[in-house]
């Protein structure tokens, strides 16, 4: 049997390791069968394999099976059977639970966490269906799930001059093009901090040595340095320019970004060039909104002579923008892994940016301030040469470098006009103090205001400086200039537009001086003076008083109310119109402090006017412009005209009257005819109503 065994091991030591499982066996049990008895015995014994599978090989010769599908070695259906074969209910709880939210159980415990593999076999697990999260991984898979993150493509609320804007862009750039002009995308990019910060993206370094930044990138404060990036991308010559500044991203920064732009690298480029085409974003320090980027855009007209045409993408729209895509993105990749140190470390990696394309980018640092909050009057806009195209002109307009009939315009000295606006409201007879008097109130009160101003910017920074004093940026008004103005304010000289529109400081940055101011008046116990018989409404008529000593008129310019009241109007007689309004007085008082209470947030500060201003509309033109409304003579165009005020006063004022007039049960007889213009509603007037023409009107 040696010798056997022998030429057995030395045969299938050659053939076994060509064939597969089921060959082996297959031949195994051939040899075996031509041997006799005992042959499996000892076919098993000179190869070193288990009898069972010699004797099942004979079996599968003996039951004359066919030969297995090319590329199979078992039998369909052979091996160990699946989870989801074993189990039929899995692959459908799978499904419940991976199902999107707006279609899968409400109540399910998977709904509001991270569906992750092992998330899922564990509620699998314990609804009954016991599964590990490689087999999770394998049924997600084979029914047609993958991982997926976020898709960018919902736009939301589309305008519906979307598209018309995009066409008009296009033309506008491809004629400017064709004739020679420079055409710009101009945009502000993310601002960044300074210091050792993380950036986004890896970079190449020795291994084992990356580039040791903070663990945390957190907020730290208002006086943090930072770089506020400006870019300029001219379309035609594929060229960047970037101005990188150092204190806000206001629309003085970004016309003073493309002025420096036309003077380092567009007169050069353009030498013959008369317009410029301007494509920007609705919003950011360009935004069509803001008088100031239009004002500035005005300056810079009349210095280069150019005819500035500016088109606005709609809002929503700013991945649109050329310079998205064209440069911003292209510097962001070139300092990816870096951190951002100084403002050298910026300057010097926006100016190496570079493309295949041929990309090319230049950048300054500009240190200059452009303080936030400052303000351009409507009648200052209107007085530009602005022009407004015919196709959406909010979107798209053009600022002439001169009026047809004016001189240039010139760029503004807004500080300079600042400083003497402020000299004019020191005048005695605004504050009702002396020079001398003033001046010991200022010192009295300048380091509570320090101190005050100090604490406001702990809150803001959440801690101690970080910068020394004077590192952060310049505020539009002093100290003193707060106290001047917060004065004149409590003397009830004029309101809050009146000092925004004199000093050129936007609203809210008055209210808020003069709500902070005030208070601390009162804490020191200084109590202002109201003066009596000097109210101005208007920042004109404030100089004129102070240049001239002209008072204004008291009495406003209206239509007079007892026209407007006469009987044929109103469908009562004027008793009955004076008991209406008096009637609805103490509940029109009391629904106009509620509101005013809840846009305070409380009671009214100490220090506050207390109505003293006189109202645009008082409360019984109110109850009369509502009772002719409700009749139906005339729309609110004509009641606003009527009583010079804004269409807007006219519905604010049926939003609160109408709901107490139906509440004093108060049902008007509906007009016979109704009025389209003011003329022809005041020509309609009956001339005697028992009185003279004189009293009737």
């Amino acid at each position: 049997m040696s010798e056997v065994d022998g030429r057995l091991r030395e045969r299938f030591e050659v053939l076994l390791p060509h064939l597969n499982e089921r060959q082996r066996r297959l031949a195994l049990a051939a040899e075996a069968r031509s041997l006799g008895h005992g042959g499996v015995r000892a076919v098993a014994r000179a190869v070193g394999v288990s009898e069972t599978t010699v004797r099942r090989g004979v079996f599968e010769l003996e039951a004359g099976e066919q030969p297995a599908p090319t590329g199979r070695v078992r039998r369909p259906g052979g091996g160990r059977k699946g989870a989801d074969a074993l189990n039929p209910q899995l692959v459908p709880a799978l499904l419940a639970l991976v199902e999107p939210d707006e279609r899968g159980d409400p109540e399910s415990p998977l709904r509001w966490t991270t569906k992750s593999l092992r998330h899922l076999a564990e509620e699998l697990t314990r609804q009954g269906h016991p599964v590990s999260a490689p087999t999770v991984g394998r049924l997600l898979r084979d029914n047609g799930f993958s991982l997926q993150a976020n898709a960018k493509t919902l736009e939301g609320e589309q305008h519906p001059d979307r598209d018309v804007q995009f066409r008009y862009i296009n033309e506008q750039v491809k004629a400017h093009q064709d004739a020679g002009e420079p055409v710009i995308s101009v945009d502000s990019k993310k601002k960044e901090q300074l210091g050792q910060l993380p950036t986004p993206g890896r970079e190449w370094r020795p291994q084992g040595d990356p580039v040791r930044v903070v663990d945390h990138s957190f907020f730290t404060g208002p006086n943090a340095e930072r770089a506020i990036p400006y870019g300029v991308y001219d379309l035609t010559t594929d060229a960047g320019w970037v101005n990188v500044g150092v204190d806000h991203d206001t629309a003085a920064f970004a016309v003073a970004s493309i002025r420096r732009w036309w003077q380092a690298r567009g007169a050069a480029d353009y030498p013959h060039a008369r317009r410029l085409l301007i494509t920007a974003d609705a919003g950011g320090s360009n935004s069509y909104r803001y008088r100031l980027w239009k004002a500035e855009l005005a300056a810079l007209a009349s210095e280069t002579g150019l005819a500035i045409t500016v088109c606005h993408f709609p809002p929503g729209t700013s991945k649109w923008n050329k310079i998205e895509h064209r440069l911003f993105s292209q510097i962001t990749m070139n300092w990816r892994g870096r951190p951002l140190t100084s403002h050298e470390v910026v300057v010097k990696t926006i100016a190496s940016t570079r493309t295949r394309t041929g990309l090319r980018v230049d950048d300054e640092l500009d240190t200059g301030d452009y303080p936030i909050g400052i303000s351009v009057g409507r009648d200052e806009l209107r007085a530009l040469p602005i022009r407004p195209h015919a196709q959406c002109g909010t979107w798209n307009y053009t600022i002439e470098p001169t009026h047809a009939d004016a001189a240039p315009v010139p760029g503004r000295d807004r500080e300079g006009e600042r400083v003497a606006a402020v000299a004019m409201l020191a005048d005695p007879r605004l504050t009702g103090m002396m020079g001398d008097e003033l001046d010991e109130l200022t010192a009295r009160l300048a380091p509570a205001q320090a101190a005050r101003a100090e604490q406001r910017r702990w809150h803001q920074r959440g801690g101690r400086r970080r910068n020394a004093p004077g590192a952060g940026g310049r505020r539009l008004l002093s100290d003193a200039a707060a106290l001047l103005i917060t004065v004149v304010y409590l003397r009830q000289v004029c309101p809050q537009r009146v000092l925004s529109d004199l000093l050129g400081v936007n609203p809210n940055s008055i209210g808020e001086i003069i709500a902070e101011t005030r208070m601390l008046l009162d804490e020191h116990g200084h109590h202002v003076t109201p003066t009596v018989g000097l109210r101005f409404s208007t920042a004109a008529d404030l100089a004129g008083f102070l240049r001239d000593g002209t008072a204004p008129d008291p009495t406003p310019n209206r239509p007079l109310p007892e026209a407007l009241s006469h009987p044929a109007l109103t469908g009562m007689s004027r008793r009955q119109l004076g008991d209406l309004v008096e009637r609805l007085a103490v509940r029109q008082a009391a629904m106009v402090e509620r509101r005013r209470y809840a846009q305070r947030g409380g009671e009214r500060m100490p220090g506050g006017r207390g109505g003293i201003f006189l109202q645009k509309i008082t409360d019984a033109e109110r109850v009369l412009a509502t009772v002719l409304h409700m009749r139906q003579l005339c729309n609110r165009a004509v009641l606003a005209e009527l009583f010079q005020v804004s269409p807007r006063t006219i519905g604010n004022a049926l939003l609160d009257v109408r709901p107490l007039l139906e509440q004093d049960g108060y049902t008007p007889a509906p007009a016979t005819i109704r009025y389209r213009t003011a003329a022809a509603l005041l020509a309609a007037i009956p001339p005697r109503e028992g009185d003279t023409p004189e009293s009737a009107h």
